[in-house]
C-alpha cells in the first residue's frame, strides 16, 4: 500500500490540494480567452439550507429574464475534493443561453471535511429544494434536470437515486458527464487506451481514502452504481444522457452504468467522445462546444414536454 493509502496521509494531501487548485486554476487561465463569450447570463447567488450546512449556488439565467422557465442542476468536479463551482462558468453560460434553462450550479461540502454520505445527501436535498421553491426564485421546479462532470456526475446520479426511492422530486434527465461511477475499483485496475491518461493511481488513492476511508462502504449505491454490487432496479428513475471519454480511465465506469440504465429502460443515450480524456471540455473548447451543444439539445427536448 502507498503512503497515501493511509487516510491521514491523503487528507492532508487532499486539504493541499484543495488550497491550491483555485489559485492554481487562476495562474492557469490568465490571458486566456474567455471559452463561450457569446453565451451570456445573468449570475445571482443563492444560500440552500441543507442538513449538512448551508450550501451555496450560483444562478444563471437567460438574458431575457423570463419567469417559469426550467432548471437545470449542476455539480461540478474535483475528486470530491476540489471546491470551485467557477470551474463550469463556462458550461453554466452555454446551458443557459443556448437551451434557455436556468442553471443552479452548487458550491458543495467536499472532503475530507465532509466524508461520504454527506455530499450525496446535500446534493439530493439542494435538487429538492430547487424543485420545491421555484415560485420564490422564478424557475419552474417542475421541469428538473440534474447533471454534472466527474464527480459532480456522480453526485448527479446519487440525488437521481434518491429521487428514486423516495419518489420526490420527478426529474426529467439525467446528465452524467465522465464520471466516477465505481469506486470500488481502484483507478490503478481502470484501463485506459490513451498513453498518459489523466487520472494518476496516486489520485485514487487520495480522492477515495479522502471521501470514503472505509473501503467496504465504496460499494454503497450513492458512490459505485456502475459496480457489480448495486444490483437494485433502476426502473422508473430518471432518464439518462451519459458521456464518456475515449481515453478516459474511467470510460469503463460510465459505459457500465449506461448498461444498467439501459436495462431498466432508462437510458436516452450513451456518447463516447472520441480522442479525448477526462476534463477534457477545460482544454479542448470545439469539442466541449459539440458536447456541450448535444446536452442542451436534450434539456430543450425534455423542458418542452
Amino acid at each position: 500500500m502507498s503512503l497515501l493509502g493511509n487516510v491521514h496521509v491523503a487528507s492532508v494531501v487532499a486539504l493541499g490540494m484543495q488550497r491550491l487548485s483555485t489559485v492554481g486554476l487562476r495562474l492557469a487561465s490568465r490571458g486566456k480567452p474567455t471559452p463561450f463569450p457569446e453565451c451570456r447570463a445573468q449570475i445571482d447567488e443563492v444560500s440552500v439550507p441543507t442538513s449538512v450546512g448551508p450550501a451555496t449556488a450560483f444562478v444563471y439565467r437567460p438574458l431575457d429574464r423570463a419567469d417559469d422557465l426550467p432548471v437545470h442542476v449542476n455539480f461540478h468536479g474535483g475528486g470530491y475534493v476540489m471546491r470551485d463551482a467557477a470551474l463550469d462558468d463556462p458550461l453554466c453560460r452555454y446551458l443557459a443561453a443556448e437551451a434557455g434553462v436556468v442553471v443552479v450550479n452548487v458550491d458543495y461540502a467536499v472532503a475530507p471535511q465532509h466524508r461520504f454520505p454527506a455530499p450525496a445527501h446535500q446534493a439530493y436535498e439542494v435538487v429538492r429544494w430547487v424543485a420545491n421553491h421555484g415560485g420564490d426564485h422564478g424557475w419552474d421546479g417542475t421541469r428538473l434536470t440534474v447533471g454534472g462532470q466527474s464527480a459532480g456526475g456522480a453526485l448527479a446520479a446519487a440525488a437521481a437515486r434518491q429521487a428514486l426511492e423516495r419518489g420526490d422530486p420527478r426529474i426529467a434527465l439525467q446528465v452524467i458527464h465522465y464520471a466516477p461511477l465505481d469506486l470500488v475499483t481502484h483507478a490503478r485496475d481502470k484501463e485506459s487506451v490513451g498513453p498518459n491518461p489523466l487520472i494518476k493511481p496516486w489520485m485514487g488513492d487520495v480522492f477515495d481514502n479522502a471521501y470514503i476511508p472505509d473501503p467496504a462502504m465504496r460499494s454503497d449505491r450513492l458512490a459505485s452504481p456502475g459496480n457489480a454490487a448495486d444490483v437494485a432496479d433502476l426502473t422508473g428513475i430518471a432518464p439518462a444522457v451519459v458521456v464518456t471519454c475515449e481515453l478516459d480511465r474511467l470510460r469503463g465506469d460510465g459505459a457500465a452504468y449506461a448498461r444498467r440504465l439501459r436495462d431498466a429502460g432508462a437510458l436516452v443515450t450513451h456518447v463516447d467522445v472520441p480522442g479525448v480524456d477526462h476534463a477534457y471540455d477545460m482544454t479542448d473548447i470545439e469539442t466541449a462546444r459539440r458536447t456541450y451543444a448535444l446536452i442542451a439539445e436534450h434539456l430543450r427536448e425534455v423542458s418542452q414536454r
